[in-house]
């Protein structure tokens, strides 16, 4: 008869929305796992902060999968306060506001004929003649929408955002975030009601009443509600080895070590830091591979504004080079309930950085100063308005450690990290990446789950 694991040795690393998903299907397995969150609340970069009653939710989180068992479990945890939200999102360009996903008249009547006309012949020149090989974000979306769109619409957003130039960015990314939509299918949206709706037109999301972070503080009563442990401002230094197995976690916990032995681990923590904490060490090629991998991060600068409406939009894309801000949230539009006097607004200044830039290293004060700026310069809101404010960066810890977004995709040789695969502690290794090798004996439900979760929401799942 097969040994089935005990009830107190599996550990999840990371308290956002895949480790916590991971957790709970544990539970529902008859585990009780032991989550290890570095920061002092859940959610990870899906959090949702608070400043004077106004909350945040940091990035802009929609609740939308095509699978009908993460909308159950979303519905069953959650339940009323579960909420159906209609999109709106514009981009702001040349100081006019454009529909987004694009509408072709309104974009045509905002950049006038002629330039709509030129974009349609860049269009159907680069569907005669495309890129025949395909390695960066700039050939891909070329490809799809013609340069001159490419230039108009995607260039400066995506170098705002990523901060290198689009000849350096893979289009892998390009292909899963813009997935299957293309100048042709934005038209026939318009012009149709298409039956399978492309990912990127939705027009309606989930959203939790009060931010993304009310859904994994709910994950994280469900988790303890059957046994399980979230231990929060726990801070894994080291990860055990011994025989090609791993054996447990050391952690840093308010300036106490500890040890915390497993015979199963979960990590949802960036490769990068996942790699560096393995004891022994992984073999230099495989180091050297994953001190590669680049991630990017961002800090919001939160505004509250004495005004009762502002705009329609939930949030905006600036495409606007003069200023730096990237996106513009508007909490309200989110969920009414994430301002406590209906009579103000709040918003969030998204602005893309790297841990130790200027921009990083501003104080909070003169970033609020610089939100006020620039909202009143693209003519959004009056700086007068704006009677309070805050930051918040991707992570805030005694030592300024960022919570990673997504890493940066850049372009270079397609197997460049190969050597870190394989490096995975634990029998059985293969040539998939170190994140979707599975231990033997742990429940297939946790991996699935947390896989299926990295798909709908983008954050990433490793299990070891």
């Amino acid at each position: 008869m097969k040994q089935q694991p005990s009830l107190s040795n599996v550990i999840v690393i990371g308290g956002g929305p895949a480790g916590l998903t991971a957790a709970l299907a544990l539970t529902d397995h008859g585990l009780r796992p032991i989550v290890l969150e570095r920061s002092q609340q859940v959610g990870g970069i899906a959090r949702t902060e608070s400043y004077k009653g106004f909350r945040f939710d940091m990035g802009g989180h929609r609740f939308f999968s095509k699978s009908g068992e993460v909308r159950d479990l979303w519905h069953r945890i959650l339940g009323e306060h579960f909420l159906r939200r209609p999109r709106m999102s514009r981009i702001f360009y040349r100081r006019k506001f454009f529909h987004y996903p694009l509408r072709p008249l309104d974009a045509l009547a905002k950049l006038g004929i002629v330039e709509g006309f030129l974009i349609v012949l860049s269009y159907l020149r680069w569907q005669v003649f495309p890129y025949r090989d395909v390695d960066t974000f700039e050939q891909w979306v070329t490809n799809r929408f013609g340069r001159r769109l490419f230039l108009t619409f995607f260039k400066s957003y995506t170098e705002k955002v990523w901060g290198i130039p689009c000849t350096e960015l893979k289009a892998e990314w390009a292909a899963q975030r813009i997935k299957n939509l293309t100048l042709g299918s934005a038209l026939l949206s318009w012009l149709f009601k298409p039956r399978n709706a492309i990912t990127s037109l939705i027009e309606q999301f989930d959203y939790p009443e009060l931010g993304p972070g009310m859904m994994w503080e709910a994950f994280r009563r469900e988790i303890e509600s059957h046994g399980g442990v979230v231990k929060l401002g726990c801070d894994v230094v080291e990860i055990a080895v011994e025989s090609d197995r791993v054996v447990g976690v050391h952690v840093q916990t308010n300036g106490k070590a500890e040890f915390i032995p497993a015979e199963h681990v979960i990590s949802s923590m960036p490769v990068t830091e996942f790699i560096k904490k393995i004891t022994p060490p992984v073999p230099e090629a495989a180091a050297r591979a994953a001190s590669q991998l680049k991630y990017r991060d961002f800090l919001t600068v939160c505004l509250i504004v004495d005004k009762a409406e502002l705009f329609a939009d939930n949030w905006i894309y600036i495409h606007e080079p003069e200023v730096i801000v990237g996106r513009i949230q508007n909490f309200k539009n989110w969920s009414p309930m994430m301002v406590p006097d209906q009579s103000k607004s709040s918003l969030g200044l998204e602005y893309f950085c790297n841990e130790g830039d200027d921009l990083w290293n501003t104080s909070d004060a003169e970033l609020v100063e610089l939100g006020k700026r620039e909202l009143a310069q693209i003519g959004l809101v009056e700086a007068r308005l704006v009677e309070d404010g805050c930051v918040f960066r991707t992570e805030e810890l005694p030592d300024r450690r960022p919570q990673r977004t997504a890493p940066v995709q850049q372009s270079g040789p397609r197997h460049a990290h190969r050597p870190v695969r394989g490096t995975q502690p634990g029998p059985g290794r293969d040539e998939r990446p170190v994140e979707c090798q599975r231990r033997p004996g742990l429940p297939r439900g946790s991996e699935r789950a947390a896989r299926r979760h990295e798909r709908t929401t983008g954050c990433p799942a490793k299990a070891a």
